[in-house]
């Protein structure tokens, strides 16, 4: 299966995908502006809280390779440079 995905750049919550996948990295481009919450959590479906990588982390990619079972879904409380790669 070949990687995807999602650029975020805001302050925000994304749905980045919906249903079954692979949380293969989180790779924060600068210093996060606040904190990055990661949820396998789709719109209709409340799950658990993944990760949280705290307000002012490093630069850096890290690796996760979980599974997901809603789905993924990104808060982002400061507008930080955040890619996620999921399959």
């Amino acid at each position: 299966m070949n990687n995807s995905s999602s650029y975020i750049s805001t302050a925000t919550t994304t749905q980045v995908y919906t249903g079954p996948c692979s949380l293969v990295r989180v790779i924060v481009g600068e210093t996060a502006a606040g904190a990055v919450t990661i949820e396998d959590d789709n719109a209709s479906v409340t799950g658990p809280t993944v990760a949280v990588l705290k307000a002012s982390v490093a630069e850096g990619s890290y690796e996760f390779g979980i599974a997901m079972t809603n789905g993924i879904k990104v808060t982002t409380a400061g507008a930080s440079k955040v890619t996620v790669v999921y399959a």
